[in-house]
């Protein structure tokens, strides 16, 4: 490869000098054509295509609006590459894609389903790779997942994206404002794809760390729906994973071809870097995972050292009111020896024992001190009063 291939500058990847970027001037996802005078009009429900353009000595030569007619201008432009954009294609399209570009059914048929793990497959001469790109959603606080499949072959790139990531209009800005690396072929193109959903992931890493930060405050402020939050979090971390794990030996089976297929030297030192922060962007979803656990149990020992104090309470108040039952109930019954004595000698009938006695009343008032006496040793003996 030449050393006039556009630099990385400030962009911080070690020794290695990346194209500018430039993003669309619009901001939805759709890969249009470069250039500000181009309007961004909202796909077609009947044409799936967003931009088919074809490439010749890394520059554009032609767009076309149908896949037949990018098909026959491909075969007739000799040493031309085809840049095909698609979003949510129908069968049909598919159908017509494999039949003029020779695309091996399996990798129809996964591209039409989605919903696919991400892979790297080779069926003959042409590559065929599923990403799954994110992006984090700042108003809503969660990261939105998209899907997107390429087909890589000797003279044509396809990607048939599902959902709103990546943002394959700043990937094809991005490479027409390069030359020199887009007339490297196909792969340059898949390397752009690949380092754009991998550089991709780097806001939804920062995203998700502050939401961590965010959830470690209010576990230790008592936040009683941490729970919940900390539940939703660790659900779109494994989806991360899920995404991210798989592109680590994806890109070692890449970079195993590069001898055979004969990639340029350059070209294998972007793809090694991608490797590179492929691999840093997985252990950071690792660690995400693993805090959230140790989260979750720190959550789950704060709310049971939180309900062991409110049961304690608890059990501090019932024991309190027992106590006081005690001693409203030995006063009770203090008071209640003297009233039944004063009951029984305080009824009206003529013949009654010791009516007319002369002791009556001292003996009555010494009944009534004695038993009251008699009731508060004991009481107190137990520690009711």
């Amino acid at each position: 490869m030449s050393s006039d291939i556009p630099g990385h500058g400030a962009s911080g990847r070690r020794g290695l000098r990346r194209p500018a970027r430039k993003r669309a001037a619009s901001a939805g996802p759709d890969d249009v054509p470069a250039g500000p005078e181009v309007p961004v009009a909202p796909p077609d429900p009947a044409n799936s295509i967003v931009n088919a353009a074809l490439y010749r000595e890394g520059r554009r030569v032609s767009t076309h609006e149908t896949l037949p007619e990018t098909f026959h201008a491909l075969r007739s432009t000799a040493g031309s590459m085809a840049w095909i954009g698609l979003h949510r294609p129908s069968s049909t399209e598919l159908v017509t894609l494999a039949s003029q570009f020779d695309l091996h059914p399996l990798a129809v048929e996964d591209a039409l389903e989605a919903h696919q793990r991400p892979k790297l497959e080779r069926y003959g001469g042409t590559l065929f790779v599923v990403l799954r790109a994110a992006r984090y959603l700042d108003a809503l606080e969660e990261v939105d997942f998209g899907e997107l499949h390429v087909f890589v072959g000797p003279d044509f790139v396809i990607t048939v994206r599902h959902g709103g990531a990546p943002d394959l209009s700043a990937v094809r800005h991005r490479m027409e404002d390069s030359p020199d690396l887009l007339k490297l072929g196909p792969e340059a193109v898949l390397y752009a794809i690949l380092d754009a959903v991998v550089d991709g992931y780097a806001p939804v890493v920062s995203g998700v760390q502050n939401d961590i930060d965010e959830i470690e405050t209010e576990v230790f402020g008592g936040d009683p729906h941490v729970s919940r939050r900390i539940y939703e979090l660790s659900r779109e971390v494994v989806e991360f994973q899920r995404a991210t794990h798989p592109l680590h030996p994806m890109l070692e089976n890449l970079t195993a071809g590069f001898e055979k297929y004969g990639i340029d030297e350059e070209l294998r030192r972007y793809l090694r870097d991608v490797a590179d922060h492929a691999t840093h962007t997985s252990e950071r979803v690792d660690g995400f995972r693993q805090a959230l656990q140790d989260i979750l149990t720190v959550n789950a020992t704060l709310v049971n050292q939180q309900q062991n104090a409110e049961m304690r309470a608890l059990a501090e108040a019932g024991f309190e009111q027992n106590e006081e039952i005690k001693k409203i109930s030995s006063w009770a019954a203090i008071l209640f020896a003297p009233t039944l004595v004063g009951t029984i000698y305080g009824m009206n009938f003529d013949r009654m024992p010791e009516l007319h006695w002369l002791l009556g009343y001292p003996f009555a008032i010494g009944l009534m001190a004695v038993v009251c006496v008699s009731l508060y040793v004991v009481f107190k003996h137990r520690d009711w009063l």
